[in-house]
């Protein structure tokens, strides 16, 4: 498998990030999910939060080296068989996809640094807070974060669905060559 897209496939550094990203996604999801149910006697109460936080930085990161990536690389070119509709509404949802993750992580950044402090990422480094206290910001920041975040889910549910469709209905590459087949 080649390392960067051609016009006709996509590289395994793409492919890669591509899964990291939906792996990342999926798991912020359910552990956020799962944490916001947890009493203050919980094990998890503190160490949930710690790991959520820590995964969402380094998934900016990721998306930040995703953004740089797909601008130096070519994309490949629709299938022959996919419809005008089709390809205008994969790169809706994609755009779509992108700005949300984005969205979701910068409210997850603003809720966790609010009272001025920095987010440690697994004791690795820290992440300073550029806004310094701001009342309130919390609360308007997690209503953000809470509907960006089922809106990515549930776009994401979409683009899969559409995904299996070429698969399974057209029987077309488009799964595969996700794949690197």
């Amino acid at each position: 498998m080649q390392f960067r897209n051609t016009s006709v496939s996509y590289g395994v550094v793409t492919i890669s990030i591509h899964w990291l990203v939906a792996l990342a996604v999926f798991g912020l999801f359910g552990l956020g999910y799962w944490m916001v149910g947890l009493s203050y006697y919980d094990d998890w109460y503190r160490r949930a939060p710690e790991i959520h936080r820590s995964v969402g930085i380094l998934l900016l990161m990721l998306m930040l080296l995703r953004v740089v990536w797909r601008a130096l690389n070519v994309s490949p070119k629709p299938l022959a068989g996919h419809k005008r509709w089709e390809v205008r509404s994969a790169h809706l949802v994609h755009l779509m996809l992108y700005v949300l993750i984005f969205v979701a992580m910068v409210s997850g950044y603003l809720i966790s640094t609010a009272d001025g402090s920095s987010i440690s990422v697994f004791d690795w480094f820290e992440v300073p807070s550029v806004t310094g206290q701001i009342k309130g910001m919390e609360d308007t920041a997690g209503m953000v974060h809470y509907w960006s975040t089922w809106a990515v889910v549930g776009l994401a549910f979409v683009h899969a669905m559409g995904a299996f469709k070429h698969h399974l209905f057209d029987r077309d590459r488009t799964l595969r060559r996700m794949l690197g087949r």
